[in-house]
């Protein structure tokens, strides 16, 4: 009989990535798990000088789809080490168009735009639903961002029949024929309880409007459905970021369950294993005791599109928060009102020192072998899915990782937790991969933070196939062997960063 393995890392994993259909509801994943894991929230635009402390557990947000997150060691000093594990919350997807409104043949259709490099051929003849932020006017004349999540299908894109265009290779135009259906003219005038001669009888509103409302650049049945998500009323939805995505929920699979069949690995995955590799990690109420570094985790957004915004990795967002960080009083400063701007003399340097010391872990899924296309992989660096977290290498600098980065993470998988998947019976195993001399590379947020804060910097993740499909496969069991790794990267980042010295 087959050995039974625990599979609760990888079914909590599924709560959360069909819970996050957007990075704005993952980030809110991130917060509920770190809200109960008692972090306090504080904001950029705020001091934190009365609030931040050593000890203290504390989250950040930034355009509602980024975050970060940290804890301090009650040994905390100004210009200490830093360890940080950063991934991404965004994934390739079809967004909805500020002017959506279309019909043709007695079909409605919404206009879409493709984000980032997806697998477009995936998303045909998928169950379709809508997700994201509306912007909401309040009784109170405020305006404020409530999240929509759409349960039911409500969009298709559909193929031609192969009776009608006998192709050998599928190939489509992005913008005549990536174009969702959402119903039927005649079933919609029907609802709304019109004809087709009375559709265009509505009074228009005399008020003035800078841009055409809501109602009039998009179908009114997707207006009201939002509205209705965001608890609002219609009128008072004033513009909205909607997405598609996949009513498919994911699920276990494989023959002994040791498959993950789902949306957005890519890279919800390594989002949610650096949130509960953080959570771990402080699983005890002594954990934070006898630490002198800051523990830090930072899910970006925009990382499919190159990280070039204001809650991307390329912009000021990780630095900003490591320089205000850099410079907080020990608990046994002198300085009794902890004011960052009472800089003294000593912390002039401190950004600079922590940055020297610190490390990042670049967490981004990388690639399984794929039994089919073998020939696409370098001949020794294939890696396996459920035998550990991927270290990705790259001459060229693709990838951020070498060998002093190499070796830190290395002793931090052989200190962690086993998996309960029984591979290994001490630590957790590791894998490498390069890719072949001929063939291309993709890249992640490593080298550009790498590069922007001259931090010690390696990239990782776990192997999964069909990377940027609208349905991915990865192994079960490395959930786990991430969250324990990285639940050891920071337990033990204190003692292995004093031992693994290259100025």
């Amino acid at each position: 009989m087959a050995a039974k393995f625990s599979l609760q890392a990888a079914e909590d994993f599924l709560s959360f990535v069909n819970a996050s259909p957007t990075p704005f509801h993952a980030v809110k994943s991130a917060k509920e798990r770190l809200e109960k894991a008692g972090f306090k929230q504080i904001k950029e635009r705020d001091s934190w000088a009365p609030t931040i402390q050593p000890g203290g557990k504390y989250y950040l947000t930034r355009n509602g789809s980024s975050i970060v997150a940290f804890a301090i060691g009650k040994q905390w000093k100004a210009g200490n080490p830093i360890g940080m594990i950063g991934a991404h919350t965004d994934s390739p997807c079809l967004r909805i168009k500020p002017v959506s409104k279309r019909q043709s043949d007695g079909f409605l259709q919404v206009a879409c735009e493709t984000y980032g490099g997806g697998l477009w051929h995936t998303w045909f003849d998928r169950d379709l639903s809508i997700a994201g932020r509306a912007m909401v006017r309040t009784k109170d004349g405020k305006i404020e961002q409530r999240l929509v999540k759409v349960e039911r299908p409500i969009l298709r894109i559909p193929t031609l029949a192969i009776h009608l265009d006998r192709q050998e290779n599928f190939q489509f135009n992005k913008e005549t024929q990536l174009f969702p259906i959402a119903g039927l003219v005649q079933a919609e005038l029907n609802r709304q309880g019109k004809t087709e001669e009375s559709k265009d009888d509505d009074k228009k509103d005399s008020t003035f409007e800078p841009l055409a409302t809501p109602y009039q650049r998009h179908h009114s049945y997707i207006v009201e459905i939002i509205a209705e998500e965001a608890g609002a009323d219609p009128n008072d939805v004033l513009d909205f970021e909607i997405v598609l995505y996949d009513t498919q929920k994911s699920v276990i699979g494989g023959l002994n369950n040791e498959l993950i069949f789902s949306p957005r690995l890519d890279n919800l995955m390594m989002s949610y294993c650096s949130v509960e590799g953080l959570i771990k990690s402080l699983s005890s109420s002594s954990s934070l005791d006898k630490d002198s570094t800051i523990r830090l985790i930072a899910l970006f957004d925009h990382e499919e599109i190159g990280s070039q915004t204001a809650q991307g990795a390329d912009s000021n967002l990780l630095p900003a928060v490591i320089r205000r960080l850099s410079v907080l009083p020990g608990s046994e400063s002198s300085n009794s009102d902890k004011s960052y701007d009472k800089i003294e003399a000593d912390t002039a340097t401190a950004y600079e020192q922590t940055l020297s010391t610190s490390f990042l872990i670049s967490a981004d899924m990388a690639h399984s072998v794929h039994p089919n296309y073998p020939a696409k992989y370098e001949a020794q660096h294939r890696p396996e899915m459920n035998k550990g977290t991927v270290i990705k290498v790259n001459a060229n600098a693709r990838y951020a990782t070498n060998s002093p980065g190499v070796v830190l993470l290395q002793e931090a998988a052989r200190r962690a937790k086993p998996a309960s998947s029984g591979l290994s019976k001490q630590g957790v195993p590791l894998q490498l991969f390069v890719v072949r001399n001929d063939s291309s590379c993709g890249s992640t947020i490593g080298p550009m933070l790498s590069a922007a804060m001259g931090a010690r910097t390696l990239d990782l993740g776990n192997p999964q196939l069909s990377m940027h499909s609208i349905r991915e496969t990865g192994g079960a069991h490395d959930v786990e062997h991430a969250v324990n790794l990285f639940d050891s990267f920071f337990e033990n980042f204190e003692e292995l960063e004093k031992n693994i010295v290259v100025d």
